[in-house]
């Protein structure tokens, strides 16, 4: 599936450099795709210091920063795939980068981590373990247990 995603996204990104570039020219494309990345540039300082101070906002209060992580880390993917040359890219990574979307963004992450968390190795999805999809499995019988006393 990497591998497919790996060779799959320049091949649209190359596609659509060349459409836009058939549809306002060469030199306009190039100073637009210019744009994005310069537009990245200056997202990434300023979502990224927000960021950042929210994270120190969380830790000083002593709560544990999930939002505050999880966000930082739609930065940074937004930032390195707004700063990539192409299109479909630079959209990707404002969805990732924009204070109005990252809550999307975030909640589709964290659906994602959980579910491939949650998944028993070597039982696929929809067969059994604690994802909750199929068929419960009893948990194997405890027999290690070691009686004592406590002094």
């Amino acid at each position: 599936m990497t591998l497919l995603v790996l060779l799959l996204v320049p091949l649209i990104e190359i596609v659509v450099i060349i459409a836009v570039g058939q549809a306002i020219g060469g030199w306009l494309t190039f100073v637009l795709l210019v744009a994005c990345s310069l537009l990245g540039a200056v997202l990434i300082k300023r979502e990224g210091s927000r960021t950042w101070g929210a994270l120190r906002k969380a830790l000083a209060s002593g709560r544990m920063p999930a939002k505050e992580i999880a966000d930082a880390a739609l930065v940074l993917v937004g930032g390195v795939l707004l700063l990539t040359p192409g299109f479909v890219t630079a959209a990707v990574g404002l969805f990732f980068l924009l204070p109005f979307t990252r809550p999307v963004t975030r909640r589709w992450l964290e659906l994602a981590v959980g579910r491939r968390l949650l998944r028993t190795p070597g039982v696929p999805p929809g067969m059994g373990g604690p994802s909750g999809t199929g068929p419960r499995r009893k948990p194997p019988p405890d027999d290690d247990v070691i009686e004592g006393e406590i002094l």
